[in-house]
C-alpha cells in the first residue's frame, strides 16, 4: 500500500493525491496534524533521502522560526528533534511506495517513475 505523509492543506500535498486519484491508485494519507510525525519512519527517511532534504528550509513554518531555533539545526539529530515539534518543516509529501522506496515532494515525473505499472 502507498502511503503519503503531509498535511491536507498544503497545495503540493494537494497535487499529489489528485494525481494519485487519476490513477486509480489506492493510497493512505498519513495527516501530520491529526496523527503527528511517525517516530519509527522519520529516522528512515532521514537516512535515506538526507536530514537537509527532508528539513523544508524554503516553507513559510521554517521562515516563521526564530533565527535561535534555526540556528540550532545543526544535524540529524536536532532537526529530527524540529521535525517531530513542527511537522510543518518536513518538505512535502512524503510518500512510501508500495515496493518500499521513497520520495519527496511532487511531480508528475517523479510519481510516475514511483507508481506501480
Amino acid at each position: 500500500m502507498i502511503t503519503l505523509y503531509g498535511i491536507p492543506n498544503c497545495d503540493t500535498v494537494k497535487r499529489a493525491r489528485a494525481w494519485l486519484d487519476e490513477q486509480g491508485l489506492a493510497y493512505q494519507f498519513h495527516d501530520y496534524k491529526k496523527q503527528g510525525v511517525p517516530a519509527q519512519r522519520l529516522p528512515g527517511w532521514m537516512a535515506e533521502l538526507g536530514w537537509d532534504k527532508v528539513l523544508n528550509r524554503a516553507g513559510t513554518t521554517w521562515r516563521k522560526l526564530d533565527d535561535a531555533t534555526k540556528a540550532g539545526v545543526t544535524d540529524a539529530a536536532s532537526a529530527a528533534a524540529l521535525m517531530a515539534a513542527q511537522p510543518s518543516v518536513i518538505k512535502r509529501p512524503v510518500v512510501e511506495w508500495d515496493d518500499g522506496r521513497l520520495s519527496l515532494g511532487f511531480s508528475p515525473e517523479l510519481f510516475a517513475s514511483h507508481a506501480p505499472r
